[in-house]
Order: structure tokens, then C-alpha cells, then sequence
């Protein structure tokens, strides 16, 4: 497992360091190698925040806690973070794993409007990001996107190998965009 740890607005302390590391050493039960986890340890005036992103085999999980003290605030996290992964072992266990070779490369990008009036300039992206979609299917990519904490996921869907689109209702519940074949 590979544990990278910054420090915002604080001193660098190598034991906050590795208890955060002591504490997420918990999640190797829960999924196999390869892991990536990247931890974010801030302070603002009196919150001290702790943030976990983990990539591990086609999924990725993030969480957030804040208090008052950095060990209760990764304390919470972790737990946080065991909890949506034991939710997710437990989700996928009758489901067959899809074969790596069906994943697609795509690229996502953020793009700047000046204004909604008409005679502007175009668009400017101002951020692309190049990422592995592993087919999924309609259960596993609700799963995926409430593990992320977004509102909706373009995944690629396991039966048909066409891309569609998952999202939260404002009602609470989940929409699906499907492509139509002419």
C-alpha cells in the first residue's frame, strides 16, 4: 500500500504521519493490491480536517471528517472509510469481476464560458483529465458514484458496451441515460 500524506497550513509531524498511516493500514482487508492513498491533513483556526482518497483496483473512495483534534479527525475518517468499503465487499460479492481488457481510456474536460450573452467568445477548457473506465454494471456504478460523493458517473455498461449516464434525482433517487441505437 502507498500512503502519501500532505500537510496544509500546519508543521509537518511525523507521528500524526504515521498514525494516519496505522489507521488506514485496516483497509488491506478489504481490498486487494495495488493501493494508492493519498491523505490530506489541514487547519483552519480550530478544524482540523482529514481527507482519504483511495485507488485500488478500478474504484475509487474518498472521505472527509472534521473536529477539533487531527487524531479524532482521522480517527473518523478511517472509520468512515472502513464502513463504505465493507458496504462495497459486501455489495459486490455476487457480482463477477469484468475482465481489464474491456476498459476504456477517456478524457474529461472543464471548460470556461466568458458569459451567456450572444457575441462572446467562445469557450476556453481550462482543465482536461484523462482517465480508465472499467465496464460496470447499472448497481455497480450507483455504487461507484455514491462511494465518489458526486452526483452523477459516465461509466460504460458491462452488458452492451455502450457508455451511459448514472445521476441523483433531486427527489433522491437515481436517473439513467442510455444511448438509443438507430
Amino acid at each position: 500500500m502507498q500512503i502519501t500524506t500532505t500537510f496544509r497550513h500546519m508543521e509537518p509531524s511525523e507521528a500524526l504521519k504515521s498514525y494516519a498511516e496505522e489507521k488506514l493500514d485496516r483497509v488491506k482487508k478489504y481490498i486487494d493490491e495495488p493501493i494508492v492513498v493519498q491523505v490530506f491533513l489541514t487547519v483552519e483556526k480550530i478544524r482540523h480536517l482529514a481527507e482519504v482518497t483511495i485507488n485500488a483496483k478500478g474504484i475509487t473512495i474518498k472521505a472527509a471528517e472534521e473536529t477539533n483534534d487531527m487524531y479524532a479527525s482521522i480517527d473518523a475518517v478511517s472509520d468512515k472509510i472502513e464502513r463504505q468499503l465493507r458496504r462495497f465487499k459486501e455489495r459486490i460479492k455476487a457480482h463477477k469481476p469484468a475482465s481489464d481488457a474491456r476498459e476504456r481510456q477517456v478524457q474529461k474536460a472543464i471548460v470556461q464560458a466568458e458569459g451567456i450573452e450572444a457575441g462572446t467568445q467562445a469557450p476556453v477548457i481550462i482543465k482536461t483529465k484523462s482517465f480508465t473506465m472499467k465496464p460496470m454494471s447499472v448497481e455497480e456504478a450507483v455504487m461507484q458514484m455514491e462511494l465518489l460523493h458526486k452526483d452523477f458517473l459516465v461509466y460504460t455498461e458491462s452488458s452492451t458496451e455502450t457508455i451511459n449516464v448514472v445521476y441523483r434525482r433531486k427527489d433522491g433517487n437515481y436517473g439513467l441515460i442510455t444511448p438509443e441505437n438507430p
